[in-house]
Order: C-alpha cells, then sequence, then structure tokens
C-alpha cells in the first residue's frame, strides 16, 4: 500500500484523520474513489468497517462503468451529510475510443433524503427518464444529466426551487414542462444538443437566467418571453430551424452575446441584424433558396457558398467569402485574397498508393482533395476545413493536413477542431497553393532550431525522452527534429512470444544536416517497463541503432558509454538515427527488434462476404481490422447475411489487394477497378475498405443452386516492405490471402405462379437505350437504386411520375425504404422501356433532383457502351441489331 501524505489537524468538528485502505483515500470529508478501477468495492469495505466516519462524508465520486456501482447504490442514503456527489460514467472506452456510459438507469426511492445534497452529478448514464426522487433534494444547486438518454423531464420539476445550474447537455429531449419557469433562483441553464421542438412561455420567467444555451436542438421559433430576461447575458440558438426570432430580444439590457447561426433565418428584424452581439452566419438572409452564392450580408459578414452535390467550381470575388463544399470541405477567403474574380474547381479522388506515399506509421484519414487550377497565389492566406476519420485519441500521434506540389509531399502546420451539426473533426490549416491536400495521423513531431550555443529538446510524448546539445555543437543554426513510437509490454510479448523481454519507445531522430555535430549530444531514455537501476541486469540490456533504409537494426550497447539512474539511461552520439533499449536474455536482439518493428506497421484484418437477404446477387466486400469486425458485422446483419469472416491476415496501411469471384460466378458489371476479373482494393486502416457487386452464374439457375466463391490475393509488394516480410510474399502461394464461400440460389419459376415475391415487386428483364448507345440492364437499375436514398421522391417527381403514384408507392411500402426506391424506379422503366430517349431523361431528372453523382454514374456507363459497340463492329463486323446484346453495359 503506498505511503499517504501525513493530514494535520482536523479543521472543522466532524471530520477525521486520512485513512488508507486498499489502495483508496479518505481524507477529511473527502473520498474519491471514480479513479479506481474497484472504487465501489473500496467503498462497500470502508461502508462495512468504518461506518461511522463514513456518515460525516460530505464529497463522494463514484465511477458508473464499476460493475458494482448498483449495489453501493443502497448504501449513499445513510451519508446524510453529503453535499456533492458525482455518479458520472464515462471512465472507459470502447473499441473506437469512444466514451462509454455508465450502466445507471434509475436511483434508490429513499436517494431523496439527501436533504443536505446541493452538487448532483449523473452525466455520461443511461437514464431515460429523470428519477422522481430527484426533485426531493430541497437543497439541490447544481445538477448535471449530461450525455444521457432523457426524453422528458417531470412535470414537478419546478420543485427544485435553489436550483441555480442546471445542465441536460447532449440527451433526447422533446419538450420541457411548464414548471420550469419556477425555477426562480436559476441562473445558467444548458439544454444544448437536444430534440426541442418548441419552448413553453414559462421558460420567461427566469428571471436571474444570466446564460441560456438551446444550440443544437430543432426549434423553429422562440417564445416572445424570452424578452422577459432581463438578466440574460448569452443567448445561444445557433444550429436550431429557425425561421424568425422576437424583435424584442435586441432590448435585452445585459445582453452580450446573442448566436443565431446556422438557422433558416430568411429574413431578421433590423434591431436584432444591426446589433454587435448577434452572429448570424449561416443563414440564408436576403435568399429564397439556399444560394450557390451570396454577396456580403448587410451585417458586414462575408458571403458564403453552399454547394450541391452536381456542383465542381465556385466563384471568388474580391471581396470574400467562405465556400462549404456538400462533402463537408470548408474554405475561407478573407476580403482582398483575390485582386479579380478567380473560379476554382475541385474534385474529390481516391488515394493510390503508387502516389501518395506514407511514410512510415502514418495513417491515411481521408480521401485527397484537388484544387484548380494548381498554383494560383492569393494576396492573404485561404484557410481549408477537411474533415477526417477520426482514430482512436492517442498521445503519441497528430492530425496534419499533407500537401503536394507536383514533385514531393509536405505537412502543413494544423490544428484539429470539432464543427458542424452533427460535430465533425475537421483539420484546419492555411494553404500556401492550389494542389492536392489529404488528412494524415502522424507520430508527433517536436522540433527546435540548434544554434552553436546549444539547446534541450524533448518529446511531448514522453517527456523523460531528452535530447541535450552542448554548447559549439554545430557552427551553423540547425533543424532537428524527435519523434517517439510506444511500444506496450502486452504488444511485444504477443509479436515475440516472450513475456520476459521488453522494450522501451523507439526513439526517432533528424535533422535538416547531412553533416555529424561537432561534439556529443546527449541522449536520455527511460529504462523498459519493469526495469530500474536498481533491478538492472547489465547484461541484458541492449541498446539498437537502427537504419531504416537497409532495414537493420545494428547492437551498440559496447560502442557507447551507458550511464544509469533509478529511471534512465543516458548515452552520448555525434550522428542522429533511431534508438531502442531493449531488455532481454535472447541474443540476436537485432533480428528480434526488425521482426518486432515490422509487424508494429502491419494491420490484422478479417475479410468479409455477404450477401444482401432480399437479393442474393448482391454481395458485399469488405476488409476490416479485426477489432472492428464485431460491431460492423452488427450492424449489417438486419440485410445481409453469409459466412463468417475469414481467418486473421495482415496488411501494410495503402497495400493493395483483389477480390475475384470463382467456381461458376462472375461479375455482373463492366467497373472500372476491375482488373482481369478481378476487383481492386486499396487497405487504409481508418478509411472503408468495402465494396459492393452485382455477380451473375455461368449455368442456368433455374435448375440448381450455384455454390461458387470468393478469394483475396495480395497486389504487388509495396515500396519499403521490410525484406522479411517481401520473403514471404514470393512464390506460387504467397499472394492468395482468403477464401470465402457464395451461393447463388435455384431461380423460382413464375409461370403459372402469380404470387408476390417477398421483396414486393417483380419485374420482367429490362433493357433500356438502344444498342448503339449502350444499355441500361437490369442490373444497373438495380445499383442505381442503391444509391437514390432518401430522394427517391424527388426523382420519380422529376422522372414525370404522377404525385398519387408516388404518395400510393410510399404508403403501400411505408415501412421499407428499399421497396419504396425499386417500385419507384422499376415503375417508371416499365412505362418507358421503349422510349429510345429514356435514359438521358434519366440523367436530367437526376441532375434536377442534385444527384450530379449519379448522373455521372450513367453517363460513363453510356459511354463505356458506345466504346465496346464500337470495338465489337471493328472486330468482327456486326450490324446494329445482331451486336445488341454486346454493347449492353453493367453499372459499376
Amino acid at each position: 500500500m503506498a505511503e499517504l501524505p501525513e493530514v494535520g489537524e482536523a479543521l472543522r468538528e466532524g471530520s477525521f484523520v486520512t485513512a488508507a485502505l486498499e489502495g483508496c483515500r479518505l481524507a477529511g470529508n473527502r473520498l474519491n474513489l471514480d479513479v479506481y478501477p474497484d472504487g465501489c468495492c473500496q467503498f462497500l469495505e470502508l461502508f462495512e468497517k468504518r461506518r461511522e466516519e463514513m456518515a460525516q462524508v460530505e464529497f463522494l465520486r463514484l465511477n458508473c462503468n464499476d460493475a458494482l456501482i448498483d449495489s453501493t447504490l443502497g448504501s449513499l442514503p445513510v451519508l446524510k451529510c453529503l453535499k456533492s456527489l458525482v455518479l458520472k460514467g464515462g471512465h472507459t472506452q470502447d473499441e473506437f475510443g469512444a466514451c462509454q456510459q455508465g450502466s445507471l438507469t434509475t436511483l434508490p426511492q429513499d436517494f431523496g433524503s439527501l436533504l443536505c445534497l446541493a452538487h448532483l452529478d449523473l452525466s455520461f448514464n443511461s437514464f431515460s427518464s429523470l428519477p422522481s426522487c430527484v426533485t426531493d433534494l430541497a437543497s439541490l444547486r447544481v445538477l448535471l444529466v449530461c450525455h444521457n438518454s432523457l426524453v422528458e423531464l417531470p412535470e414537478d420539476f419546478g420543485r427544485l426551487s435553489k436550483l441555480t445550474f442546471f445542465s441536460a447537455m447532449k440527451n433526447q429531449l422533446r419538450d420541457l414542462p411548464r414548471s420550469i419557469g419556477e425555477l426562480a433562483a436559476l441562473q445558467r441553464l444548458d439544454l444544448s444538443e437536444n430534440a426541442l421542438q418548441s419552448l413553453p412561455n414559462e421558460i420567461g420567467c427566469l428571471y436571474n437566467c444570466m446564460e441560456l444555451d438551446l444550440s443544437g436542438n430543432q426549434l423553429m421559433g422562440v417564445p416572445d418571453s424570452l424578452a422577459n430576461l432581463q438578466s440574460l447575458q448569452q443567448l445561444r440558438l445557433h444550429s436550431n430551424l429557425l425561421v424568425t426570432v422576437p424583435a424584442s430580444l435586441a432590448s435585452l439590457p445585459n445582453l452580450s452575446r446573442l448566436d443565431l447561426q446556422n438557422n433558416r433565418l430568411r429574413s431578421i428584424p433590423p434591431e436584432i441584424q444591426h446589433s454587435p452581439f448577434v452572429h448570424l452566419r449561416g443563414n440564408p438572409l436576403g435568399e429564397p433558396e439556399i444560394p450557390l452564392q451570396s454577396d456580403e450580408s448587410s451585417s458586414g459578414e462575408l458571403g458564403r457558398v453552399f454547394l450541391v452535390p452536381s456542383e465542381d467550381s465556385f466563384t471568388v470575388t474580391p471581396d470574400g467569402c467562405k465556400v462549404i463544399l456538400a462533402c463537408g470541405i470548408q474554405f475561407y477567403f478573407p476580403p482582398g485574397a483575390a485582386t479579380s474574380s478567380v473560379t476554382i474547381h475541385f474534385q474529390t479522388l481516391s488515394p493510390d498508393p503508387q502516389w501518395v506515399k506514407l511514410r512510415h506509421h502514418d495513417i491515411l484519414l481521408s480521401e485527397v482533395l484537388e484544387l484548380q487550377p494548381h498554383g494560383v497565389v492569393f494576396q492573404q492566406e485561404v484557410q481549408i476545413w477537411m474533415p477526417y476519420t477520426s482514430p482512436q485519441t492517442l498521445r503519441e500521434r497528430e492530425v496534419v493536413v499533407r500537401t503536394f506540389n507536383g514533385q514531393s509531399w509536405s505537412d502543413l502546420q494544423t490544428k484539429v477542431e470539432r464543427r458542424g451539426k452533427p460535430k465533425k473533426h475537421m483539420a484546419c490549416c492555411s494553404i500556401p497553393h492550389f494542389s492536392w491536400f489529404l488528412v494524415v495521423s502522424r507520430l508527433v513531431e517536436n522540433k527546435c532550431s540548434v544554434p552553436s550555443e546549444g539547446t534541450l529538446l524533448f518529446s511531448t510524448v514522453d517527456p523523460s525522452i531528452k535530447v541535450t546539445f552542448p554548447p559549439g555543437v554545430t557552427e551553423e543554426t540547425r533543424s532537428v527534429t524527435l519523434q517517439v513510437l510506444p511500444v506496450s509490454a502486452e504488444e511485444l510479448a504477443e509479436i515475440t512470444d516472450d513475456p520476459e523481454s521488453r522494450a522501451g519507445p523507439l526513439l526517432c531522430l533528424s535533422q535538416n544536416s547531412t553533416v555529424d555535430f561537432l561534439r556529443p549530444i546527449k541522449i536520455q531514455l527511460p529504462l523498459p517497463p519493469g526495469v530500474t537501476g536498481l533491478t538492472l541486469d547489465r547484461s541484458r540490456l541492449h541498446l539498437l541503432h537502427g537504419n531504416l533504409q537497409a532495414q537493420t537494426w545494428d547492437d551498440i550497447t559496447n560502442q557507447v558509454v551507458l550511464e544509469f539512474t533509478h529511471l534512465y539511461a543516458r548515452f552520448e552520439v555525434t550522428h542522429f538515427s533511431w534508438y531502442w533499449l531493449w531488455y532481454t536474455t535472447k541474443t540476436y536482439v537485432g533480428g528480434i527488434a526488425r521482426k518486432v518493428y515490422e509487424r508494429l506497421r502491419l494491420y490484422q484484418v478479417n475479410f468479409i462476404a455477404l450477401q444482401r437477404k432480399k437479393d442474393p446477387e448482391q454481395v458485399l466486400l469488405q476488409c476490416v481490422p479485426k477489432h472492428k469486425v464485431d460491431p460492423v458485422l452488427g450492424k449489417l446483419h438486419d440485410r445481409y447475411q453469409g459466412p463468417e469472416p475469414s481467418d486473421i491476415v495482415e496488411l501494410f496501411e495503402g497495400e493493395q489487394f483483389f477480390a475475384a469471384f470463382e467456381r461458376g460466378i462472375n461479375i455482373d458489371a463492366d467497373r472500372p477497378d476491375c482488373v482481369d476479373g478481378r476487383i481492386s482494393f486499396i487497405f487504409y486502416s481508418h478509411l472503408k475498405n468495402m465494396k459492393e457487386i452485382y455477380v451473375t452464374a455461368e449455368v442456368d439457375r433455374k435448375g440448381q443452386a450455384v455454390r461458387g466463391q470468393v478469394s483475396f490475393y495480395r497486389g504487388e509488394v509495396p515500396d519499403n516492405v521490410p525484406e522479411d516480410a517481401t520473403k514471404k510474399r514470393k512464390g506460387p502461394d504467397s499472394h492468395w490471402l482468403a477464401t470465402l464461400p457464395i451461393k447463388l440460389p435455384k431461380l423460382k419459376s413464375l409461370s403459372g405462379d402469380h404470387s408476390e415475391p417477398k421483396n414486393g415487386f417483380s419485374f420482367p428483364p429490362l433493357n433500356l437505350g438502344n444498342a448503339e448507345t449502350g444499355y441500361l440492364t437490369q442490373a444497373n437499375l438495380l445499383v442505381i437504386a442503391r444509391r437514390i436514398g432518401a430522394d427517391w421522391q424527388t426523382i420519380g417527381l422529376n422522372l414525370g411520375l404522377p404525385y398519387q403514384q408516388i404518395e400510393r408507392i410510399g404508403y403501400n411500402h411505408r415501412e421499407d425504404l428499399d421497396s419504396q426506391i425499386l417500385n419507384m424506379l422499376f415503375s417508371w422503366a416499365q412505362q418507358n422501356s421503349e422510349d429510345q430517349n429514356c435514359v438521358g431523361k434519366l440523367i436530367t431528372a437526376m441532375k434536377e433532383s442534385g444527384r450530379q453523382d449519379i448522373a455521372d454514374e450513367i453517363e460513363t456507363v453510356i459511354e463505356l457502351g458506345r466504346q465496346k459497340y464500337r470495338a465489337s463492329i471493328r472486330r468482327v463486323g456486326l450490324d446494329q441489331e445482331s451486336s445488341t446484346e454486346d454493347s449492353a453495359i453493367a453499372m459499376v
């Protein structure tokens, strides 16, 4: 048991001396157990052995992720002196790094007997309603119920007459009780990020309220009674659905901030619009529809450009503007950035590993954004915000925007923000030119300039790692970079299968000069875990020097002078490289380190091959990191079925692999990502490695089912792969990764059977278009349907379907969006199958519905059809009639 510091004489009557039991701390009238994994167990032991002292506790914190939290609650009402109680969840994380909610859903009824309780924190739990006993806490001044699942507050909530601060942020509240107006002492009210659609007029009775946060709800209006809140200083209404606000808000005497950003305000009272404390960004003021580009508003704020998915360019004027792309990317062009109007073209590209070069331990977090014209220069800095897939929060990593200037990639100074609704991770930076950009997670870089006077550089990941540069170490100032790669004992034991081996963090040093230092520099590294200066066996300690170009790790223990303290090892070098401390009985340490370093760059993944339950010809293929397999399968279970995932295989970040259908099953489409009958994938650990494929059988399925398979194969060996890994990827079977079974069921004959299939529709095969331009086949239409989503009604109207027919389809299949889409699309296709221009009408309807993405893919299919038709004419001299089937093209 750790020795606790002495506690002086009790400061007031009823307090007691510090006690320690099983590593917990009971000090004075405070008991903090939420930082201990077995805190509830320790509480119960203290309660049993020292009940009289426990009864004097005034401040208590417990962890609601603890399995014994429910057993602990029954003892709390005995703590009559309790003034502050924290029962929070969020102390553990799931496999994605997100905080896990606590298990509390209710409280004991006699909980309301804690008459001294003034502060109660129930955040990060699983409450769907506020326990009725809470309103019995007559002395309560602060109540926090953030990050729960509350849908309503009790009708007698106003009984908490002494409440001064109430926060229910991040719940699911739909309305508020009228009794909320009885909270006469309330000064701060936070109801942000709920589902509120309206507010009771009684909210205007909170005369002492100084801060009111209603942002992130679904409010279309607010009551005029808000103008009664004469004490109000800050009112946050941003990110709602407001179309109007009362003009009387501008007359509140103490109001210093009124945030109305990101609403639907198309007009606003002049009293509010011209107030200096009002924030209006993100509202379509003065525009009948969402503007493509607006002029400067009368409030003096920059114009905003909102782009829909069909647009691929925008114009920047000398007045400046803020641009928001449909994919979430944002730009800020300050006034004067452009001397004349400039048209900017953009596109997002899938990352190609032959072009996008990742460094060791880099993780790709976004697709590539290309901005044209390349190299355009602005008079002031242009800022960009790029959304990215957030990795697990790790101290040893940082997020940066990386740009390509046509010759090489470089990292930009980047800051990370949470923006939008819902909040998204955004990487923000100033861009020096227009070219290509992407978001990467890399090892944290600590940099400094080394002058001739010398300096000190330490790691922010592990501050005990230091590099000391003495005076006279260099003649000219040079730049030095330090990176640290921590290696956990569990990870090391799994890779080496040797629980006795230990390794400290890997230190990576580099500089912008090829000249060695004039004087030795001193490096301090922590000893490997579990090793101290008192227990150190020097014969087992090895200092390794890494040469990553030669892919070797050399033991230099006998070439340097190692000094040891209780926790650290120090040594001197004159040139920079990678250094690694190992503690092991193994003799060939360099070979083991090379194997470990190689494995640290590999990801263990499983392959998934599932078939859609309603359409077995639609196959979903995905490569999933092993820790995400169960959550992914859980989300797909309702719509897909198939075999268990493959065995675990290992891939590098950015490695190419292929999927090939075999044993009687073929891909029923011409796809740009299909090479020699194999579907190409690129593995990026934090991007979705998923594709949906339509397949067909080589034989007639009317008489029998087809049992085939899909196999996964490696592509070419990536650059900079370690030598050992390269050797394993040679040979006749080295490219094979996994094989999973695929079954296409026997087709049921519809002759004489007029029963409707389970999915609710039955259509004969369709070929839209003509032979010369290429057909859209039934498989094409199925793929189109899969991408339409919630826009199906708009697309149906633009295709010319009667409104009544769309309403009927929606009603008949009201519980199945897929059936609604399929019935709409195939009903139109049947009615227009004889129209030679029906494909053009389909493309136009997609564009008019804002679905340029689908329109572009249809046009690509048609162009491929033309090419196939012309090629067949040249190859075998077929006429148009005989080449009809050859020109049919399957959609990507």
